[in-house]
């Protein structure tokens, strides 16, 4: 059985507390759904509420962390640690009463994410790791797929919806690696995306213009269960450009390839000149 550090007992115990919260709001969301104000205000507060619980839990026992979280933005720590936190992935899902929805907590030192929770209240499970110590889903280790050839693999991605991404671009990977795949899911939560990943129930993951509170936890989580992650180009930044590409070492490199593809301007044919005569 797994021993979790005092950091991620911290985590996970504020993860708990704010999971209650939200899934008693969540209950509501379905009696929303026909009120003619619809849901989205009720929503909305449920997230404000959940980061409230969660930056007091987190500050109580930390009290030098900043906090770097998606409703409230950045506030500064003062030993140079901070949390990266989202207290609600799959806000649309939680708002159409579909059960994918997630909480994410990361704890971060100069830049470094040094430990991270994903916790799933509709499941029950949390998934978390720590910085050389593997990766786990409540006390179960987790290991990436060992899946080698794209045809046998399910592939998660996020897509651009109103107002945000490059649909275009998007297209074009999806272009590229929807033929080569057994399967693509969008289940429309960037952090469970990525546990999923770790925990081997996707073989992949690829999105692009996400937040790093979508991503620092699950990030260190697919990295800790033996799985690479960079950006979609291959580039080592993927908390500071919001492009993420993660799998296991056989399966990166050959989405990578075909991401790299589907990056490269198309050339149109030159008009060919009129024949003589």
């Amino acid at each position: 059985m797994a021993t979790r550090s005092a950091l991620i007992n911290v985590m996970a115990k504020a993860a708990d507390k704010a999971a209650r919260g939200l899934v008693r709001d969540f209950g509501e969301v379905e009696q929303l759904q026909v009120s003619r104000k619809g849901p989205a205000d009720f929503v909305s507060a449920a997230d404000r509420k959940a980061e409230d619980i969660l930056r007091a839990e987190l500050q109580r026992a930390r009290p030098d962390f900043g906090f770097l979280m998606e409703e409230s933005g950045e506030t500064q720590g003062r030993d140079g640690h901070r949390w990266i936190v989202d207290p609600l992935d799959g806000t649309t899902n939680f708002l159409h009463g579909l059960p994918h929805w997630s909480i994410s907590i990361a704890a971060e030192k100069d830049g470094e994410v040094l430990a991270g929770v994903v916790y799933d209240p509709i499941r029950d499970e949390l998934f978390w790791a720590e910085k050389g110590g593997g990766a786990f889903v409540n006390h179960t280790r987790l290991r990436v797929s060992g899946r080698r050839k794209l045809e046998d693999a399910v592939i998660a991605t996020g897509t651009p919806f109103k107002g945000r991404g490059d649909s275009p671009a998007f297209l074009a990977q999806l272009g590229a690696i929807m033929p080569e795949v057994a399967g693509i899911r969008r289940f429309g939560s960037a952090a469970l995306d990525l546990a999923y990943v770790a925990a081997g129930r996707y073989d992949g993951f690829w999105e692009t213009g996400l937040a790093p509170w979508d991503m620092a936890a699950g990030m260190l989580i697919v990295s800790e269960a033996g799985g690479f992650v960079t950006e979609i180009n291959g580039a080592r930044d993927p908390l500071g450009t919001g492009s993420v590409l993660a799998a296991n070492d056989q399966m990166h490199l050959q989405l990578l390839r075909l991401l790299k593809s589907a990056a490269k301007p198309r050339v149109a044919p030159r008009p060919q000149a009129p024949s003589a005569g």
